[in-house]
């Protein structure tokens, strides 16, 4: 970036050193002060080269990020003549508003079709964490008791509405996924949910009728209609389709007739293409998920440990991490191929692990005092789980100490990978991972985040450190 060029280019498009009074910049903005905003030409500013965003407030803030900003004022403040600062808020910024800020401008940064999209796929499953997080742990801890007491408590009617609970909604967990994915998608839930319900099982369904000792067979695949083998996968996708086939059709149809012929239209076209297109792709997808994942798992070892450990995070930063949302839930399924227990998750969560660590060495080199506060007030929360506050407002601005982390994180991954390491629900991190591994293996888990701990320390500690870089991303 030629940051002497977009100085001069953004002098003129704020109306000349004459219409500014004051130039600052905070952790990413550069905040300028103004006599007229008349004379501003906002829409041109946005277009300049390296600008992810403006914030109209007391001041102009042009949002440029970390680091880059303080270039930007370098070369501004000689063509304004007036002396540059601080912005006054910046040093007062707490930890949780920088995290915000820097995650903003992280999301600007990537703010990309296949971002957006995932987004809306992490959104259909983030309204039904609640039930799969409590559903999970029900499930799980039965095991454990129907195990340890030979199934002794099955009888008992209390047991048995608890056990329901936890079988309820992963039984019926596609109607949901088909709800909340036509509604996040722009169509109506309910035809998102009868979509969904193409992925249960159950022996009433017409498609599942015994006429005469005989099966109903499909076409092309000659073969007997299984609701299970598409899954969460089929449902997710159905209820997508369903939605855009019901904007489509809702374009054509009168008003006088809207209410009553589009949704069955939906329904008649929407349920033939789910039976003999979606089922089969969702079933096809299911196997190369799991597949790949087997393949990392089982064949890989403790090397595909590492690589999902430490790759995850810069999934976070660019925002692909919401692919596996609708995986996980796969994985917690009692019915899938894992029977329930996520050896995925446990893996993932040293990638927080690898944080902590370098956020420990970076508090112990460095001499910066403004990064020190932001360490100090962010790695308690991240020891717990919440990792925004640290990542965007320490590893990720610092761009090395960022590497070295996931680096180091990945030795955490690769133990819990030897480990088996399994969780019987998600919806929590870090040391919270404790409420919801496999009972049995709290003392693995604790070894694995201990090492992803050391990892990140070490790493960081003897290759992630500049100094410079932090004095000017964080001012000295």
């Amino acid at each position: 970036m030629n940051y002497k060029q977009i100085s001069k280019d953004l002098l003129v498009l704020l109306g000349g050193a004459s219409n500014i009074t004051s130039n600052a910049a905070c952790m990413t903005r550069l905040r300028i002060g103004l006599k007229d905003t008349s004379k501003v030409e906002l829409e041109k500013i946005k277009k300049l080269d390296g600008v992810l965003g403006v914030v109209e407030s007391d001041t102009l803030q042009i949002v440029f990020g970390p680091g880059k900003v303080n270039k930007v004022l370098d070369e501004f403040y000689q063509l304004t003549g007036l002396s540059k600062g601080q912005a006054q808020d910046g040093e007062d910024q707490d930890i949780e508003a920088v995290a915000r800020e820097n995650k903003a401008v992280q999301k600007a940064k990537y703010d990309k079709p296949v971002q957006r999209f995932l987004k809306k796929i992490a959104n259909i499953f983030v309204a039904l964490l609640p039930g799969i997080i409590a559903a999970g742990l029900i499930n799980g801890i039965c095991n454990v008791i129907n195990v340890s007491t030979g199934g002794a408590l099955n009888g008992v009617w209390w047991y048995a509405c608890i056990r329901t609970m936890g079988w309820a909604l992963f039984a019926y967990l596609p109607i949901l996924v088909g709800y909340n994915a036509a509604r996040e998608f722009g169509g109506s839930g309910a035809l998102g949910a009868i979509a969904g319900a193409m992925s249960i099982v159950n022996p009433a369904m017409p498609l599942l009728a015994t006429i005469k000792d005989n099966q109903i067979i499909l076409p092309i695949t000659n073969s007997v209609f299984n609701p299970a083998s598409g899954g969460l996968l089929a449902a997710l996708i159905a209820g997508m389709f369903f939605a855009v086939l019901e904007k489509k059709i809702r374009k054509y149809i009168p008003d006088l007739i809207d209410t009553f012929v589009s949704p069955l239209l939906v329904l008649i076209i929407g349920g033939i293409v789910a039976l003999m297109v979606i089922q089969p792709l969702g079933a096809g997808l299911t196997k190369v998920i799991f597949a790949v994942l087997s393949f990392a798992y089982e064949k890989m070892g403790v090397v595909g440990g590492y690589i999902l450990s430490a790759g995850f995070l810069p999934l976070v930063a660019v925002g692909l991490h919401q692919a596996l949302t609708p995986i996980h839930s796969m994985l917690n399924d009692p019915a899938g191929a894992s029977k329930g227990i996520n050896y995925l998750l446990p893996i993932l969560m040293m990638a927080g692990g690898g944080q902590v660590g370098a956020g420990l060495a970076l508090y112990i080199k460095t001499k910066n005092k403004k990064l020190k506060r932001y360490i100090k007030d962010s790695i308690p929360v991240g020891i717990l789980g919440i990792g925004e506050p640290l990542m965007y407002a320490v590893t990720l601005p610092l761009g090395r100490s960022f590497l070295t982390a996931c680096i180091g994180s990945g030795f955490g991954g690769a133990l819990a990978a030897i480990l088996h390491l399994g969780t019987v629900s998600q919806g929590v991190s870090g040391l919270f991972g404790l409420l919801i591994v496999q009972p049995g293996q709290q003392l693995g888990f604790l070894l694995a985040m201990l090492t992803a701990y050391a990892g990140g320390f070490l790493v960081t500690y003897f290759f992630g450190v500049d100094e410079d870089r932090i004095n000017e991303v964080y001012g000295e």
